[in-house]
This record gives structure tokens, sequence and C-alpha cells, in this order.
């Protein structure tokens, strides 16, 4: 297995002349690519930026998030890529924990953190920065399971950590996406999903096919379809959210998709019931993984001919994975039975960036403990069941959310909900829903009671249900349950 500065050297060569990647200010072939990212890379040198030195990325959706990706690889350096939608505050504790030397970025953001880092400023800047450089191709100084990338987790539970991603994990990832794809040279990447996290690992197969990506700088979703059509997108990720956005537009007409073969859906649950009505609209063009920031993207993979008969799995192992599910005690449980996740091989991380607590934590002999619960079918297909700290326990009981969820969305009022569990004096916790509704609709929490009652066991019931106007979500989606919590405090009843 090869970096990615390797396999970038081969599509240089092989596609010279081939758009490599397009945003909505300029497109670039793969020649004048492979020298600007020679040219970022001998920048990067002359800042004194050394083999192993951290690079901060801090900026919307953009042509440059490619070309850094290949500068960084070339050297051996570790990129550190921040939304930039979190606060100021977040992105300084992260470049001060990762101890980033340079930080390239949108002024806008830039000016707005403390940091002792350098700042180069996407645009005139980073441009005459670049272009003081020769273009000479480098001497590649990074190996396999040296470090890509320190990708810090959305921090939904405290402090993000910061994963420790190598060339290894990130091509291994790239490889088994381009098998769930389904992908051909002639296909075009979209990029809608941050590349700083999400959409990424879907940018390192362009390096193994010689592929054209497009990266949008936002989501709307009626301008977004008429943008896919238009740059004859065929293959993209993006959130639940975001398919669920599009299919329910007004708006949206699946004429606009018929150049994707393929989008691949990640980084969070979508109810069985949602994504029946996303197929039964689009088509069957929707593939599903599993995996974490730990290990990218494909922990198990869904292919597109299978999902509408497997609404409620997310695939089988992928090809560069061992998983199994194990009790407490870390004994492999069998089919049918509830236990957490946990997978090996070269798509599990190094480890957590200077916090062996969380590492010895979170590796085992080698095995990746994901705290996600799920049962396995006799064919080996995973179902999740929740996150192990979200189970609710009631009266002794263990409750799972992710159930609950699922008989909610049922209703074609709901748009989306989330259900928690809020101290009780009596049962220890009670399951409290909280339901956004699809516009225009009107939904009584009486009439959610009802079918809840006629759906799940009475002590899996929830002891509330609230209407609100919106559920708290990361920058990368995720609904926030902690933060869910903390809004609507406890049981009201």
């Amino acid at each position: 297995m090869q970096t990615i500065a390797h396999l970038a050297n081969k599509v240089f060569k092989r596609y010279p002349e081939k758009l490599a990647v397009k945003d909505k200010y300029r497109g670039i072939t793969y020649k004048e690519l492979q020298k600007r990212s020679y040219q970022l890379y001998a920048a990067l040198r002359s800042a004194g930026v050394e083999k192993g030195d951290r690079i901060g990325i801090l900026m919307s959706n953009r042509l440059e998030h490619v070309e850094l990706d290949l500068g960084v690889s070339f050297g051996g350096f570790i990129k550190v890529p921040v939304n930039y939608r979190l606060h100021p505050k977040e992105v300084e504790f992260i470049l001060e924990n990762a101890e980033v030397k340079v930080l390239i970025g949108e002024e806008e953001y830039l000016n707005a953190i403390d940091t002792d880092s350098q700042k180069i400023f996407i645009g005139n800047d980073y441009e005459e920065w670049l272009m003081s450089q020769e273009s000479v191709e480098p001497e590649i100084a990074t190996e396999e399971d040296d470090l890509f990338a320190i990708m810090y987790t959305s921090g939904t539970t405290g402090r993000p950590k910061g994963v420790m991603v190598t060339h290894r994990n990130m091509v291994s990832s790239a490889l088994s996406l381009a098998l769930a794809c389904e992908i051909t040279p002639d296909d075009v990447a979209g990029h809608v999903a941050p590349l700083t996290h999400g959409s990424n690992p879907l940018s390192h197969i362009s390096w193994l096919f010689g592929l054209t990506q497009i990266v949008f700088d936002k989501f709307e979703p009626a301008e977004f379809l008429n943008d896919m059509e238009k740059e004859k997108v065929t293959f993209i990720f993006m959130v639940p959210t975001m398919v669920n956005l599009m299919i329910q537009n007004p708006d949206f007409d699946p004429k606009k998709l018929a150049n994707i073969k393929s989008i691949n859906m990640a980084g969070s649950p979508i109810a069985a019931s949602k994504l029946k009505q996303a197929i039964e609209k689009a088509g069957p063009i929707f593939i599903e993984t599993y995996g974490q920031v730990e290990a990218p993207m494909t922990i198990t993979v869904m292919p597109r001919n299978e999902l509408a008969n497997r609404l409620e799995s997310c695939g089988a192992a992928g090809p560069f994975v061992e998983m199994k599910i194990v009790d407490d005690e870390g004994a492999a449980l069998p089919h049918g039975k509830i236990g957490e996740i946990i997978c090996k091989g070269p798509l599990v991380m190094k480890g957590y960036w200077r916090n062996e607590p969380a590492t010895n934590e979170a590796l085992r002999d080698g095995w990746l403990y994901t705290g996600d619960l799920g049962w396995t079918d006799e064919n080996g297909y995973l179902h999740i069941v929740d996150r192990k700290k979200d189970v609710i326990i009631s009266g002794g009981l263990n409750i799972y959310p992710r159930e609950i969820e699922e008989v909610l969305n049922k209703h074609d009022g709901i748009k989306e909900t989330s259900v928690v569990g809020m101290p009780h004096e009596k049962w220890g916790e009670a399951v409290i829903a909280y339901c956004v509704l699809n516009e225009g609709a009107h939904v009584e929490p009486e009439e959610l009671l009802e079918l809840c009652k006629n759906n799940l066991a009475s002590f899996k019931k929830p002891k509330e249900i609230h209407i609100v106007k919106e559920l708290p979500k990361s920058s990368y989606g995720k609904i926030l349950k902690r933060e869910l919590k903390a809004i609507y405090g406890s049981v009201t009843t």
C-alpha cells in the first residue's frame, strides 16, 4: 500500500490535461495541480515546516483543500483540518492542542482566532506565497504508517480528541469507498459535506482513478440539485440530514439526479422510514456506510442494490476491517445479541493525539472499541442499536432510544426526532422524546404517544413528547443529545 503522495504522482503523469478539481472560483488540470502541490510543499518548507509538523486548515469548502492534502503528503507534514463553523474558542483549543505551526485559511475565520501559529490567508497572500516557489518534484518523505492528519472529534461528550489518521488509514478508506460506490475512471466526485471531515475520504479516490472533483461551498437543496446536474456529478457523500432535506424539498426533481450513480450516506443514523421514502423518490442510488473518525467511513458497507431490502441495517464488514460484537468483558457474542461493536484492520486509527488514557480505552489488543451498540444477523449484516452512553435505564431495564425514534419517524408529519433519558425520582430515568415537524404539519403529542403505544412495549413508551422547532446539532449535522438535555432540563411530570 502506498501513500497519498505516491498515488498522486501517478495520476499527475497519466492525466496531465484532465480537469482535476473545480470550485465556484476556478478549475485546474492535473498538470496545474501538480505544479501547485509542489510549490505548496516548497512554500511550507521555506516557512520552516519539517516532517511531523502540524498544518492547520480553517476554511469553507474550496479547491485549496485538495492541493493542501497533497502538499502536506509530499513532506510528511500532518494536516489539522478544522471546521470553520466552530466557535473561535473551540478552534483555539484545537490549534493549541495540536501545536499547529502554520494556519492556512480564509481571512474572516483566521482573524477571529488568537494563535501563535503563522497565518497564511487564502487569496492573494496564499497565491503569492505559492508562486514565490519553484515547482520541483520533491523526494517523497512519507511512509504509509506516517500520520496524514489529526482529525478532531465533534466533542459531543466534552473536549474534542485528536484522532491520529495515517496514510494507510486513508488509502484503505478510499479503496473501500471506491468498491462500494462502483467507481470507474469516468466518474465525477462531488463535495458538499465538509472537506475537513466527512467528504475528505471521497477526495482520495481521485488518486486511484484520476477523477474530476467538483467542490460545492454550500448546501441549499434546490440550488444544489441544479449544480449537481450541471457539473455531471456521479457520486457524492451526504449526511442523512442533507438527504432528508433534499428529498423533502417541495421543488425536488429526481430527473436532476440522472447522472448520479451513488450517494454515500454516513455520519449519523437515518430512520428506516425516511430511507425508504428517499429510495422511492430518487431510486436505488444510495449506499450506506458506517464508520467513525477513528475508522474512516467503511467499518461496514451496504451496496445500493441491497439497501432497499435491508433498510434497518448499515451493511456487512468492509473489505479492510474485521468486526465483531462483544459484551462488557470483551467476549464475542453470537448473532442476534446486542453488544459493543469493535473492529480492527488497516482502517483503524493510530490513537488519540497526546491522550494516552483515551487511546488505551479505545484501542485494546489491536481492536477499536467504537462505543456503539449493535447486533449482527446470521449473514453478518450489522444493525446499530445506539451509542453505549445513550442507553436509557428505566426501572432497571435497558431502553434503546433509536428504537423509539424509528417508531416516531414513521409518522408523516415528523421531520426528525431525538429520544433521551431524563433523571426521574422513581424510575431512575424517564424516556422523553423531542420532535421537529415537517413544514405545514400539525401533530399533537397525544397522537405520537398513541403511535408509540401501538408499536412499543409499555416500558419503552415516552413519558413525555415535546414538539420543538429544532434540535441542537454539531457543525457536522449530528444531534447533540447532551445539549438537548441541557436545554430542556428535566421531566415536567
